[in-house]
């Protein structure tokens, strides 16, 4: 069985989209999303540096439309083609795992994105917040040692990977106060604590929005970092991604479910690389596939080709 995962914010790299907006039709599609949500995203994906593609603002609707531009371009979602057994995103992945599943179409999703990440910059700015990824260490160890300083488990990604999350005061005493095992604390470059509390103000600006949509029902199992659960409804998919941005985000439990669904292979869509160096060490014996360039889509096709149902 086929997995078919997209990244979350952090995966971006200065002009990763540049090769993509080369395919027929692309660029048209990619302006009109632009129009629609009024961010110039082939100019952010092919001309904009790391400062500019880090603004939480950018890097969200930037990452969805380059997971939908290469799904789209793979094939793997169109009708009558051959389809992955399930779908799952991290963080703002989730959005475009949706549309994947068939849950949004390509413009609710972007729109959402948009309106998700100015609530989620705006909620950023209201304290002094940061995340740190932990290094080595035992998650039944370092996770009650997170909470005793305060902190968030933003992350819980699997293969030994957390990301803790909080004020910059106590990522500081975390950095004084590493739980046994853990090597080295790595601050990211992060505009706030996401998934966490101090998300809490975007969730109410998120909910409004989401209200506008019309979800329709996977058709494609999908996959939730709340719990690493299927769900079932469209409803209930939009009702997980306006809370999911102030709760940790668990891969962990998304890959376990993986394992329990008989996953024989999982293709992470652009910019891929990030949850495909996961799979490697929590999912041996699974291949993987992560698409960068167009130059990964032959290799991806048929490993559709042999993993996935008709």
């Amino acid at each position: 069985m086929l997995v078919l995962v997209a990244p979350g914010q952090g995966a971006q790299t200065p002009g990763f989209l540049t090769p993509w907006l080369d395919l027929p039709g692309a660029a048209d599609r990619v302006a009109a999303w632009s129009d629609a949500i009024g961010l110039d995203l082939a100019h952010y994906g092919t001309q904009g540096d790391a400062d500019a593609i880090r603004d939480t603002a950018v890097a969200q609707p930037l990452l969805v439309a380059a997971g939908l531009l290469s799904a789209s371009a793979l094939g793997a979602v169109a009708p009558g083609a051959v389809t992955p057994g399930a779908v799952a995103g991290h963080s703002v992945g989730e959005i475009t795992a949706a549309v994947l599943a068939g849950v949004l179409d390509d413009t609710a999703a972007l729109t959402l994105v948009r309106k998700r990440s100015l609530a989620m910059a705006e909620a950023a700015t209201v304290t002094r917040t940061g995340m740190s990824a932990l290094l080595g260490g035992d998650p039944e160890v370092t996770i009650p040692h997170l909470r005793k300083l305060g902190l968030t488990p933003a992350n819980v990604n699997g293969a030994g990977q957390i990301v803790a999350a909080g004020t910059l005061e106590e990522l500081a005493a975390l950095e004084a106060d590493k739980p046994e095992g853990v090597r080295r604390v790595v601050a990211l470059k992060v505009a706030g604590a996401f998934h966490t509390r101090h998300m809490a103000p975007a969730v109410d600006v998120l909910a409004q929005a989401a209200a506008d949509l019309s979800p329709a029902d996977p058709t494609i199992s999908y996959v939730s970092n709340k719990d690493g659960r299927t769900v079932g409804t469209g409803a209930e998919v939009v009702s997980r991604l306006v809370g999911q941005i102030a709760n940790p985000v668990r891969w962990d439990l998304c890959m376990e479910t993986f394992k329990e669904l008989g996953v024989t292979a999982l293709i992470e869509v652009c910019p891929g690389g990030t949850l495909t160096g996961l799979a490697k060490r929590a999912l041996p014996g699974v291949q993987t596939l992560a698409l960068k360039t167009p130059d990964d889509l032959e290799a991806a096709r048929e490993l559709i080709a042999e993993h996935a149902s008709a």
